[in-house]
């Protein structure tokens, strides 16, 4: 069969996919019909118990936090409904905070999706619904009006479309080689102040390294830097900040070597032969327990501190993996350990990964991945952006989940055939934004009601740290 031949055959199964799920049906929610605190409750199974109220004090924050930290509702959600039968590795959770700029192994700067905790193989338009959720939900937490918000969901599903069907046109190499760097978004913004916060960004990216964050998380005393207890932020497990139970299997362990003992050397296995040979070259200082994020506080996540023969550090993260919500909720090949799931997911459908990247089995049989902690990692901090800058940064999520979409399944051409030239899929993603945004509400509501009756415990941040003398 000829090159054209197999494109047009493509095309044609990926417009056959309508026959699964028309368009105009993905503006409905489906049946919604659970408890969202039994759920809220069953995700939060497993986690340290004395940071599940801190879990829940962050997501009481405002709608939006709720949004970010209640994954598994979405997912339980959506596999109610209809889906195109078009699988393939997704990010299972890429809401508008799950971007953000990071250094590449060659130093250069790009922006991508950046947290593959819920990574899975899964229907494609799960990614972009939670995406354009997320744009009316934080629209309505920054108050801004109406047809800003369905404005803000169109511009994310055109560019997607867009940028799908100039990636139907890539080869296989183009793809994988295909990166959005800052440079890139300097070129295509088209006003002076994308420009300018685009460049105040690319500053504050170079200034968040390694070295940077030592004096900031860290003390020395003259011969060993140790990391700093900054409950409930950042505590050590066996020290007298420790927000563990005295009865936890890692308290038994003793001291903080037993607890990456064991798999330390497992993980390095998972590295390729010069990454093992370059962090060889690092000593383990120090290990503390970090809460990072909302949707991931209570789940086992540490900070490693290593120098190296010079005295310069590095600070790797240890994080738990968990089975994800869209596996929970969808039916297919799944791997055996999870934190290989997130390294291979993350490996697939980033434009280039961290070079520490890796998994290990952590004591009791947990699941664990291996990343580098801070290299030059920047978060967009959406409330300070005007409704001009907004616009430009949906134009980005929605090009960065095209590109992580079409090279992570290779199926560029039949997403491409199946969303058409029209608006059918936009229009209907903002009707579906604005339902679920509803139902966000509702569910928001009933958690806060759980939480002041008592069924659940939500603890601040500040209220917590009034707790210790540090």
């Amino acid at each position: 069969m000829s090159g054209e031949s197999k494109t047009a055959s493509r095309v044609a199964a990926g417009k056959a996919h309508r026959n699964n799920m028309p368009r105009s049906a993905h503006g409905k929610l489906g049946k919604i019909d659970r408890d969202p605190i039994e759920l809220l409750e069953q995700s939060s199974y497993g986690r340290v118990n004395r940071l599940v109220p801190l879990r829940y004090g962050r997501m009481m924050a405002s709608p939006f936090s709720f949004f970010r930290g209640s994954a598994i509702l979405q997912a339980n959600d959506l596999a109610q409904s209809a889906n195109t039968g078009l699988v393939m590795p997704i990010c299972g959770d890429a809401h508008l905070m799950n971007f953000g700029g990071f250094a590449t192994p060659e130093r250069q700067l790009v922006f991508d999706l950046n947290d593959f905790d819920e990574v899975a193989l899964g229907p494609w338009e799960w990614d972009l619904k939670r995406l354009t959720a997320s744009f009316m939900i934080a629209a309505r937490h920054m108050r801004l009006s109406r047809l800003t918000a369905e404005k803000l969901v169109e511009t994310v599903v055109s560019q997607y479309q867009t940028r799908m069907r100039e990636y139907a046109q890539f080869s296989a190499l183009e793809l994988w080689y295909e990166r959005i760097t800052f440079d890139r978004m300097l070129e295509t913004a088209v006003s002076p102040e994308r420009r300018r916060i685009l460049r105040k960004g690319m500053e504050k990216a170079a200034s968040r390294t390694h070295d940077s964050m030592l004096e900031k998380v860290a003390q020395f005393d003259g011969e060993h830097w140790t990391l700093r207890d900054m409950p409930p932020g950042m505590f050590h497990i066996h020290g007298t900040n420790t927000l563990f139970d005295a009865d936890d299997d890692w308290v038994a362990l003793g001291n903080w070597q037993a607890v990456i003992k064991g798999m330390f050397p497992q993980y390095m296995k998972t590295l390729t032969h010069d990454r093992r040979a370059l962090l060889r070259h690092f000593t383990a200082q120090d290990l503390a327990f970090k809460v990072v994020g909302v949707g991931s506080v209570g789940t086992r996540c540490l900070v490693l501190l290593m120098l190296d023969e010079l005295g310069k550090p590095m600070f790797l993260q240890i994080k738990e993996a968990r089975r994800s919500v869209i596996e929970q909720h969808f039916e297919a090949e799944t791997l055996g350990h999870a934190g290989e799931r997130v390294v291979r997911g993350q490996r697939v459908m980033q434009a280039a990964s961290d070079i520490f990247l890796g998994w290990g089995t952590g004591p009791s049989g947990r699941h664990f991945y291996f990343r580098q902690l801070r290299d030059m990692k920047l978060s967009a901090n959406i409330e300070l952006f005007d409704i001009d800058v907004l616009e430009g940064y949906a134009r980005l999520c929605g090009w960065i989940l095209a590109r992580a979409h079409a090279k992570a399944s290779g199926k560029a051409i039949e997403i491409s055939a199946y969303l058409g030239q029209g608006s059918q899929m936009a229009e209907a993603l903002v009707s579906y934004s604005k339902n679920y945004a509803d139902q966000v509400e509702r569910d928001f509501d009933l958690f806060t009601q759980a939480c002041r009756s008592g069924r659940l415990l939500a603890r601040t941040d500040e209220d917590m740290a009034a707790d210790f003398h540090v």
